[in-house]
C-alpha cells in the first residue's frame, strides 16, 4: 500500500509498505478521509520521531475484522480516534482521561496518510465510531477536532453570557466560534493576523474581528462597554498570543489555552493581580471517547456544518502541497487527503 512518509515539513515521500496484518480483537479499515491537523506541521514535535507516517483525524470503511470482534463488520463507514484512554486508572476514575498515560501511547498502524489502517483492540473497544449515513468521511475528519473543542470549552465553562476572545482564527480558532455559537454565545471576538481567516471568522459567527496587531486590551474594552473577555481562548502558539490572553481577561475570567507554545518558552504570569481578581489560567489537550461521541452527534444533528471549513482536497501523492499551505499564509483552513484517489 501507499503511505505519505514525513521526514520533516518539506520532505514528505510516498512510500510502500505492506498492508497491516490484523490480530483477532483488530480491524483494518481503508482510509477515504484524513485531515492534517496543525500539530502535524509542529516541526519541533514531529521531527523528533520522523520519519513516521502522519495523519489521526482519519474515516474509512472496515474491510476486515478479526474472529473477536462483535461491534464492527465489512463495509461499515468508521470514525476512528488514536488516543484513548484506560478508563480505570486514578486520572480517568476522576474524569481527566486526556493525561492517562494509555492514552498517551495509543495510536493506530501506521497513520491516517496510508492506504489502509490496522486498528488495534483498544482503539475498536472505546474509539471506533460508526457514521451516520448523513455525515460524510470527509466530515467524519471532523470528530478528533471537534472532540477536542468540546472538551476545551466544557473544562472552562463556556456559557452563552460571556464575552469570548477567540486568539487565533485557524481552524481550531473557528471551531471554537461555530462550537460557541452553536451553544448560543453571541458576543465572540476573533483575532488573526490573516484577513482571510478573520473574514472567516466573522462569517461563521464572531461579532467582532480585530487585526492581531491592534492593542487588543484596548479594542475589547472599546466592543465590549469597558469590560475585558471573560473567557479568552488561546488557538495559537504565538508567543504574544498568550501575552495578549494575560493583558485582556476580564475579572472572575478564564483564559484557556487550547494551542502550546515550543517547548522552552517561558511564560510571565501577574500572579497579585490573578489572585486578586480570580482569574482561571488553564489548558485542554486532546479529547475523550464522551467528547468525540458529543462532536459526532453535532455533525449528525447538523447543530454544527463543517463543510466550509474545508478548502482543500488533495490526493495523496500532493500531500506535500497540503503542508506547505498548512506552514505558509495561504488562504486555507481544513486540508483533506484521500489515500484513495
Amino acid at each position: 500500500m501507499r503511505v505519505a512518509v514525513y521526514y520533516n515539513n518539506n520532505d514528505i515521500r510516498i512510500e510502500e509498505k505492506p498492508v497491516p496484518k490484523i490480530g483477532r480483537d483488530e480491524i483494518l479499515i481503508k482510509t477515504h478521509a484524513s485531515g492534517i491537523c496543525g500539530s502535524d506541521v509542529l516541526e519541533w514535535y514531529r521531527i523528533k520521531k520522523a520519519p513516521i507516517v502522519l495523519g489521526h483525524e482519519v474515516s474509512g470503511e472496515v474491510v476486515e475484522v478479526g474472529e473477536a470482534v462483535r461491534r464492527f463488520k465489512p463495509g461499515e463507514r468508521v470514525i476512528v480516534n488514536h488516543h484513548v484512554p484506560c478508563n480505570t486508572c486514578r486520572y480517568c476514575l476522576s474524569g481527566n482521561h486526556t493525561v492517562c498515560e494509555t492514552l498517551h501511547t495509543t495510536n493506530f498502524d501506521p497513520g491516517g496518510f496510508s492506504e489502509y489502517i490496522r486498528v488495534p483492540g483498544i482503539n475498536v473497544d472505546r474509539g471506533t465510531f460508526l457514521l451516520p449515513p448523513n455525515v460524510s468521511y470527509e466530515e467524519g475528519t471532523f470528530v478528533e477536532p471537534l472532540g477536542c473543542v468540546i472538551r476545551g470549552q466544557r473544562l472552562a465553562g463556556l456559557k452563552p453570557e460571556m464575552t469570548i476572545l477567540v486568539i487565533g482564527s485557524g481552524i481550531s480558532g473557528l471551531l471554537h466560534i461555530l462550537c460557541a455559537r452553536a451553544i448560543g454565545a453571541r458576543n465572540i471576538i476573533a483575532t488573526d493576523i490573516n484577513r482571510f481567516k478573520l473574514s472567516k471568522a466573522m462569517e461563521f459567527g464572531s461579532k467582532s474581528v480585530l487585526d492581531a496587531h491592534e492593542n487588543i486590551p484596548e479594542r475589547v474594552k472599546e466592543l465590549n462597554e469597558g469590560r475585558l473577555a471573560d473567557l479568552i481562548i488561546v488557538c495559537t502558539g504565538a508567543p504574544k498570543a498568550f501575552e495578549q490572553a494575560i493583558a485582556s481577561v476580564e475579572r472572575s475570567g478564564t483564559i484557556l489555552c487550547f494551542a502550546t507554545t515550543e517547548p522552552d518558552i517561558e511564560l510571565k504570569v501577574p500572579i497579585n493581580r490573578f489572585w486578586r481578581n480570580s482569574i482561571t489560567l488553564m489548558s485542554s489537550y486532546a479529547n475523550s471517547p464522551f467528547d468525540a461521541s458529543l462532536a459526532l452527534s453535532m455533525l449528525k444533528s447538523r447543530v454544527i456544518d463543517v463543510n466550509s471549513l474545508i478548502t482543500h482536497r488533495l490526493k495523496l501523492e500532493d500531500i506535500g502541497l497540503g503542508f506547505k499551505l498548512m506552514t505558509g499564509s495561504q488562504d486555507s483552513l481544513k486540508i483533506i487527503i484521500d489515500p484513495q484517489q
